[in-house]
């Protein structure tokens, strides 16, 4: 598992994560991976991945076959989100062997992750059935979820800390507790568009 947080603070915007790979029980530090950033790049787009291990490689895949088909991943608002997430979970499934592990009574299939996005628009999150929700401070998703959270809470409006700081802390507290969480963190910070924030 993973965390990932997101923070917007005064015109900025901030995804950061650990960079743990967990199999099973075996842990594999970032000394042992080439590879362990679970943050990935879509042009001014920071997309953090929490979940299965393969989580990192199927989104990927299904942003290039999109990119192959002309199609451009829109993530500037919940609803463009929502539309984008459809076409990558499709792509997962119908192509890339996602198994949704969906119960019958389930209503809706998982897309088996959870993801933080970060923009010039703002901080969101898709849950693994592929709500979209958009915050105005901070969030977290994974495994430390709860230790970040409580961690980013305590320091969010001190004027000392940047929104990299807080997102960078959330997940160092969440490394300290969470044992499918370890250090080194990764974190980037962009621009917000405008700071005004949608109600």
């Amino acid at each position: 598992m993973s965390t990932i947080t997101i923070a917007r603070k005064n015109g900025q915007v901030a995804i950061a994560a650990d960079t743990l790979t967990m199999w099973g029980s075996i842990r594999e530090s970032s000394k042992y991976v080439a590879n362990p950033h679970k943050i990935i790049s879509v042009e001014n787009t920071y997309i953090g991945i929490a979940g299965p291990a393969s989580g990192k490689m199927l989104i990927q895949e299904s942003l290039l076959r999109m990119a192959g088909e002309g199609v451009t991943p829109d993530f500037s608002s919940p609803s463009a989100i929502f539309k984008t997430w459809l076409r990558i979970h499709k792509e997962m499934k119908d192509s890339l062997f996602l198994n949704t592990g969906d119960e019958d009574d389930s209503s809706v299939e998982t897309s088996q992750m959870d993801v933080l996005i970060a923009n010039p628009h703002g901080i969101f999150m898709v849950d693994a059935y592929r709500s979209v929700q958009e915050y105005t401070r901070f969030y977290a998703c994974g495994a430390g979820l709860k230790y970040a959270l409580g961690a980013m809470y305590a320091i969010y409006d001190n004027d000392a800390f940047s929104a990299e700081e807080v997102a960078r802390y959330g997940v160092e507290a969440a490394a300290e507790f969470n044992d499918s969480t370890a250090l080194p963190v990764i974190s980037f910070t962009i621009a917000l568009q405008t700071e005004e924030i949608p109600f």
